[in-house]
Protein backbone atom coordinates (compact mmCIF):
# COMPACT_ATOMS: atom_id res chain seq x y z
CA UNK A 1 0.00 0.00 0.00
CA UNK A 2 1.52 3.18 -0.31
CA UNK A 3 -0.92 6.47 0.19
CA UNK A 4 0.06 9.85 0.59
CA UNK A 5 -2.08 12.58 2.21
CA UNK A 6 -2.18 16.90 3.19
CA UNK A 7 -3.50 18.14 5.97
CA UNK A 8 -3.92 21.95 6.21
CA UNK A 9 -5.46 24.62 8.38
CA UNK A 10 -4.58 26.98 10.67
CA UNK A 11 -3.07 26.69 14.22
CA UNK A 12 -5.36 25.20 16.41
CA UNK A 13 -7.88 23.66 14.23
CA UNK A 14 -6.23 19.86 14.83
CA UNK A 15 -4.05 19.44 11.78
CA UNK A 16 -1.75 17.54 13.70
CA UNK A 17 -4.06 15.53 15.94
CA UNK A 18 -5.46 14.00 12.46
CA UNK A 19 -2.02 13.18 11.59
CA UNK A 20 -1.39 11.23 14.69
CA UNK A 21 -5.05 9.39 14.03
CA UNK A 22 -3.66 8.47 10.90
CA UNK A 23 -0.22 7.36 12.10
CA UNK A 24 -1.61 5.65 14.77
CA UNK A 25 -4.00 3.58 12.33
CA UNK A 26 -1.08 2.83 10.57
CA UNK A 27 1.18 1.29 13.36
CA UNK A 28 -1.82 -0.47 14.79
CA UNK A 29 -1.18 -2.42 11.29
CA UNK A 30 2.39 -2.26 11.65
CA UNK A 31 2.30 -0.78 8.12
CA UNK A 32 4.90 2.46 7.25
CA UNK A 33 4.57 5.79 7.37
CA UNK A 34 6.17 8.99 7.50
CA UNK A 35 4.92 12.21 8.22
CA UNK A 36 6.11 16.21 8.47
CA UNK A 37 4.62 19.10 10.32
CA UNK A 38 4.89 22.48 8.40
CA UNK A 39 3.66 24.37 11.65
CA UNK A 40 4.77 28.11 10.36
CA UNK A 41 2.69 30.17 12.64
CA UNK A 42 0.49 28.17 13.85
CA UNK A 43 0.98 29.08 17.60
CA UNK A 44 -0.26 32.70 16.53
CA UNK A 45 -3.32 31.30 14.15
CA UNK A 46 -1.09 30.94 10.74
CA UNK A 47 -1.00 28.30 8.03
CA UNK A 48 -0.50 24.75 9.31
CA UNK A 49 -0.03 22.10 7.26
CA UNK A 50 1.36 18.66 7.40
CA UNK A 51 1.80 15.35 4.92
CA UNK A 52 1.43 11.58 6.15
CA UNK A 53 2.94 8.74 3.55
CA UNK A 54 1.58 5.44 4.46
CA UNK A 55 3.48 2.37 3.01
CA UNK A 56 7.31 2.58 1.87
CA UNK A 57 8.26 5.90 1.49
CA UNK A 58 12.08 6.82 2.21
CA UNK A 59 11.16 10.91 1.96
CA UNK A 60 8.31 12.10 3.95
CA UNK A 61 7.46 15.45 1.91
CA UNK A 62 4.88 15.07 -0.43
CA UNK A 63 5.86 16.76 -3.44
CA UNK A 64 3.40 18.45 -6.57
CA UNK A 65 0.34 16.27 -8.04
CA UNK A 66 1.06 13.12 -5.46
CA UNK A 67 -1.25 13.18 -3.03
CA UNK A 68 -4.33 10.60 -3.16
CA UNK A 69 -5.98 12.96 -0.57
CA UNK A 70 -6.30 16.37 0.97
CA UNK A 71 -8.32 17.31 3.92
CA UNK A 72 -8.73 21.35 4.19
CA UNK A 73 -10.19 22.64 7.34
CA UNK A 74 -10.02 25.77 5.55
CA UNK A 75 -11.02 26.20 2.61
CA UNK A 76 -8.26 29.19 1.74
CA UNK A 77 -6.46 26.36 2.52
CA UNK A 78 -7.59 23.11 0.38
CA UNK A 79 -7.06 26.28 -2.83
CA UNK A 80 -3.67 27.11 -1.10
CA UNK A 81 -2.51 23.48 -1.15
CA UNK A 82 -4.58 21.98 -4.43
CA UNK A 83 -1.31 21.77 -6.00
CA UNK A 84 0.09 18.84 -4.39
CA UNK A 85 -3.45 16.61 -5.43
CA UNK A 86 -3.19 14.12 -8.04
CA UNK A 87 -5.91 14.63 -10.37
CA UNK A 88 -7.39 11.42 -9.65
CA UNK A 89 -7.11 12.25 -5.90
CA UNK A 90 -9.88 13.86 -3.45
CA UNK A 91 -9.96 17.20 -2.19
CA UNK A 92 -12.26 17.17 1.26
CA UNK A 93 -12.54 20.87 2.37
CA UNK A 94 -14.54 22.51 4.79
CA UNK A 95 -15.87 25.26 2.20
CA UNK A 96 -19.33 27.33 1.28
CA UNK A 97 -21.51 26.61 -1.34
CA UNK A 98 -18.85 28.77 -3.64
CA UNK A 99 -16.14 27.38 -3.56
CA UNK A 100 -14.48 27.57 -7.18
CA UNK A 101 -15.14 24.33 -9.11
CA UNK A 102 -12.19 22.08 -9.82
CA UNK A 103 -10.67 19.63 -11.68
CA UNK A 104 -10.23 16.50 -9.41
CA UNK A 105 -12.00 13.16 -9.59
CA UNK A 106 -13.53 13.89 -6.41
CA UNK A 107 -14.17 17.37 -4.61
CA UNK A 108 -16.37 16.94 -1.11
CA UNK A 109 -17.08 20.17 0.29
CA UNK A 110 -19.32 21.08 3.11
CA UNK A 111 -19.77 23.90 5.42
CA UNK A 112 -18.03 22.83 8.75
CA UNK A 113 -17.88 26.19 10.06
CA UNK A 114 -21.68 26.76 10.15
CA UNK A 115 -22.58 23.61 11.42
CA UNK A 116 -20.29 24.33 14.38
CA UNK A 117 -21.54 27.80 14.60
CA UNK A 118 -24.86 26.47 15.14
CA UNK A 119 -24.22 24.28 17.61
CA UNK A 120 -24.35 20.73 15.62
CA UNK A 121 -20.68 20.00 17.31
CA UNK A 122 -18.01 22.14 19.52
CA UNK A 123 -15.48 23.79 17.28
CA UNK A 124 -13.13 21.65 18.74
CA UNK A 125 -14.27 18.83 16.48
CA UNK A 126 -14.26 20.44 13.52
CA UNK A 127 -11.07 18.33 12.71
CA UNK A 128 -12.59 14.52 13.68
CA UNK A 129 -16.05 16.09 11.63
CA UNK A 130 -13.80 16.74 8.50
CA UNK A 131 -11.96 13.10 8.85
CA UNK A 132 -15.31 11.39 8.98
CA UNK A 133 -16.58 13.79 4.85
CA UNK A 134 -12.88 11.67 4.06
CA UNK A 135 -13.91 8.67 5.14
CA UNK A 136 -17.33 8.54 3.29
CA UNK A 137 -16.19 10.53 0.11
CA UNK A 138 -12.42 9.08 -0.58
CA UNK A 139 -13.04 5.17 -1.76
CA UNK A 140 -9.42 4.90 -1.42
CA UNK A 141 -8.90 5.86 1.60
CA UNK A 142 -6.35 2.88 3.64
CA UNK A 143 -8.67 2.48 7.08
CA UNK A 144 -11.67 1.35 7.88
CA UNK A 145 -13.97 3.25 10.19
CA UNK A 146 -13.66 0.91 13.01
CA UNK A 147 -9.73 1.43 12.65
CA UNK A 148 -10.01 5.38 12.65
CA UNK A 149 -12.42 5.10 15.84
CA UNK A 150 -10.03 2.82 17.56
CA UNK A 151 -6.64 5.57 16.88
CA UNK A 152 -9.10 8.45 17.55
CA UNK A 153 -10.16 6.24 21.31
CA UNK A 154 -6.12 5.67 21.63
CA UNK A 155 -5.40 9.14 21.31
CA UNK A 156 -7.32 10.74 23.89
CA UNK A 157 -9.67 8.76 25.42
CA UNK A 158 -11.07 11.49 27.86
CA UNK A 159 -12.59 13.06 24.64
CA UNK A 160 -13.28 10.20 22.55
CA UNK A 161 -16.63 9.57 23.31
CA UNK A 162 -17.66 12.78 21.74
CA UNK A 163 -15.08 12.97 18.74
CA UNK A 164 -16.58 9.79 17.59
CA UNK A 165 -19.79 10.93 17.46
CA UNK A 166 -18.29 13.94 15.87
CA UNK A 167 -17.35 11.80 13.13
CA UNK A 168 -20.57 9.24 12.97
CA UNK A 169 -22.49 12.93 12.43
CA UNK A 170 -19.78 13.65 9.75
CA UNK A 171 -20.69 10.16 7.59
CA UNK A 172 -24.42 10.85 8.33
CA UNK A 173 -24.23 14.48 7.42
CA UNK A 174 -21.75 13.87 4.02
CA UNK A 175 -24.09 10.70 2.85
CA UNK A 176 -27.27 13.05 3.13
CA UNK A 177 -25.68 15.57 1.10
CA UNK A 178 -25.33 13.01 -1.63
Amino acid sequence: MKYQIVIAGFGGQGVVFLVKVVAICAGNRDIPFLGTENHGMSQRGGAVSCDIKIGDFTNPVIDKNQADLIIALDSNEGLRNVSFLKQEGTLVTNAQENYPKLPFKCVAKIDAFEKAKHGQFPIQGLNVYMLGIALVKDANFPFSVEEVKTAITQMNAKVAEQNLQILDMAMEDIKEQG
